[in-house]
């Protein structure tokens, strides 16, 4: 058991000196300036290449992967608005059923409506026979005796 023990020591040792070397030569290219002036041109050549990208697109009146982003949520938005406008009819039709607004109701209910009408009628009828409602001038004339 003593073998594995030591191999895997080993292992270990050569892991740590392979990252410390690795440490040591990434810091190194850091600190390098023309390396360093390398990469910074590098993340600046993509930043253009990007903008170049854009406008190209939109030259050719095509979306960008910004604007797909941005009509994604928006479409994303608008489902969830709707789902919640559906839940709230859901909702209302539930206690419109639960009132016991059915067919039957709403032609009693029409009955009802049809039967004040035509009281209304015949009040209208008993007060000013000739059909047409009295002038308002008139209904405050006041007559007195001469």
């Amino acid at each position: 058991m003593a073998a594995p023990e030591q191999d895997e020591s080993f292992v270990e040792k050569l892991s740590r000196h392979g990252e410390e070397a690795l440490g040591r030569v990434a810091e190194e290219l850091i600190a390098n300036p023309v390396v360093n002036g390398a990469v910074a041109r590098a993340f600046e050549a993509r930043e253009k290449a990007l903008q170049a990208q854009e406008a190209a697109f939109g030259a050719l009146n095509l979306p960008s992967a910004a604007d797909v982003e941005r009509v994604t949520r928006r479409l994303r938005s608008l489902s969830q608005r709707l789902e919640g406008i559906e839940d709230a009819i859901d909702r209302l039709e539930e206690r419109v059923a639960a009132a016991g607004a059915g067919p039957d109701r709403i032609a009693a209910i029409e009955a009802r409506l049809d039967e004040i009408a035509r009281d209304v009628s015949r009040l209208r009828e008993a007060v000013a026979p000739s059909g047409e409602p009295m002038p308002r001038a008139q209904e405050r004339l006041t007559v007195t005796d001469a």
